[in-house]
């Protein structure tokens, strides 16, 4: 924490309506390379969440009625401080979540690229003239910014999450309160501060720290000033906020839970196939709800693919993400180890072969990186999402098969697919039932593009010009009498 040249970025408390404010509990915030504290924070709990949604709800009426050029220029001056400061935000995120630094900058600019994107958006919140009915009458369309918005962001990206879904918020003319995971909320607060020095004005972005997830969660899914609650974690949560929002109606967009398909045709090109796949699937060591789940290898290359896979992990370097040799960092938690663990035993158990290729640290949170063959759909770690290193290769036989198994899911998130054969690339990717489908491709996120899932993956779509669309009211203007 010292090695981080701006100070004014370490902050151990909420933030609501431009104040730093504690609340009547302390939880630490440890590095999980090496279970160390990094911090003591004072945590918020339902009461300093109903002051910040208040403090938002003031703010709005404000906003909602400043230029949209001017909300633009306080979003892009936002995105310019964090690419000034992201040599510091990169090794706090790092720190406190444990990803590899070149990755931890990695999405630092990754966020900051959502920020430009919506600040750019804002300029273009148009509505529509249409044919009225009669010569008397016209039909007006025009988009209103929904309210306060209410969002929980999760651990495995602590900044790009909550700049995600603030910064279409802002750009809309909404209000923001964001409630990050108790395990990273040094990174939300961080950005927290870049966006008061960028002039954004108090009560209008808002951060709740704090362990007390139900309370918090209450209030961001049942005050009635909130009018848009988001959520990125696990399906079974969701459920559980999205009950909670039902009572009130409110409008919500729900980014859960994947169990990804990685599907190598015959006429794939392995090597790069391989490539993709190391992307797919440990970016974040495996800690991402796109992160391939089952990897589906066409019996007829199976082998070749297989032993170039083995390969290619061997060679993967495990530790401490301040390393900059380190690819893999640590998991979460001890909680995440124990589960990923108990998929890979449950797998054995039921007939799967596992090869531990990596090694890994003695200290802290890690689990060595380990592909899984002879694996079949009906495991565990084909049902389950692992979210750690593992790798699972599954053989099939032809491209119906396939289709069906990858589709035989409750989850609807990402699918990827390699192949040279055009007609495929069609067939498959409109048969696949997933929100997103990479082809050729293993990394499919970017601001330009609508982030989202089907299926028990949720609704509602974060980046692209579709995910301003969540953040705003369409409303009718019936003019008539104009004939008189």
């Amino acid at each position: 924490m010292k090695a981080i040249s701006d100070s004014g970025l370490l902050r151990q408390c909420s933030f609501i309506d431009g104040q730093w404010l504690a609340g009547d509990d302390r939880f630490s915030v440890d590095n999980p390379a090496n279970g160390v504290p990094l911090a003591l924070v004072e945590g918020a709990g339902a009461e300093l969440a109903e002051r910040a949604v208040e403090a938002a709800d003031r703010a709005q009426k404000l906003w909602a009625k400043v230029p949209a050029a001017e909300r633009s220029a306080t979003l892009m001056a936002w995105h310019d401080l964090m690419l000034a400061h992201i040599d510091d935000l990169a090794r706090l995120l790092t720190l406190e979540q444990g990803k590899p630094l070149a990755e931890a900058k990695g999405e630092i600019a990754y966020g900051a690229s959502y920020v430009k994107w919506y600040a750019e958006e804002a300029v273009r919140i148009y509505g529509d003239t249409l044919p009225g009915p009669s010569s008397d009458k016209r039909v007006l369309v025009i988009k209103q910014p929904v309210g306060v918005v209410g969002a929980i962001t999760p651990w495995n990206f602590p900044n790009a999450m909550l700049v995600r879904k603030a910064a279409p918020a802002l750009a809309a003319g909404c209000a923001f309160v964001g409630k990050p995971a108790a395990e990273t909320p040094l990174s939300a607060l961080a950005v927290a501060e870049l966006a008061q020095r960028a002039g954004l004005p108090d009560g209008l972005l808002n951060v709740v720290v704090g362990t007390d997830a139900p309370g918090i969660g209450r209030v961001l899914t049942q005050h009635p000033l909130i009018r848009k609650f988001s959520f990125t974690g696990s399906t079974a949560t969701g459920k559980i906020l999205l009950a909670q929002c039902a009572e009130g109606v409110k409008r919500t967009s729900m980014e859960l839970g994947g169990n990804a398909p990685f599907i190598v045709f015959d006429d794939a090109d392995l090597d790069a196939a391989v490539q993709g796949l190391m992307v797919a699937k440990f970016r974040n060591a495996g800690q991402t709800c796109v992160c391939s789940n089952r990897i589906f290898v066409h019996r007829a290359v199976y082998d070749a693919f297989a032993a170039k896979v083995v390969e290619a992990v061997a060679q993967l370097t495990v530790g401490d993400g301040l390393d900059a040799a380190t690819q893999i960092g640590p998991l979460v938690g001890p909680a995440a180890v124990a589960k990923v663990a108990e998929l890979v035993e449950q797998s054995l158990a039921q007939g799967a072969q596992a090869q531990v290729v990596g090694n890994a640290p003695v200290q802290g949170y890690f689990y060595p990186p380990t592909v899984l063959s002879g694996v079949s759909n009906a495991m565990a770690v084909a049902r389950n999402e692992i979210f750690g290193p593992v790798l699972p290769l599954i053989p099939f036989e032809d491209e119906q098969e396939v289709i069906a198994q990858a589709n035989d899911s409750e989850f609807g998130l990402a699918a990827y697919f390699y192949s040279r054969d055009i007609g495929r690339v069609f067939r498959v990717s409109e048969a696949l039932e997933y929100g997103m489908v990479a082809i050729n491709d293993g990394i499919l996120s970017n601001a330009a593009a609508p982030f989202g899932g089907i299926k028990a993956s949720g609704h509602g779509r974060e980046g692209s010009k579709y995910g301003l669309d969540d953040y705003l009211d369409i409303k009718y203007l019936c003019l008539g009498g104009l004939d008189r």
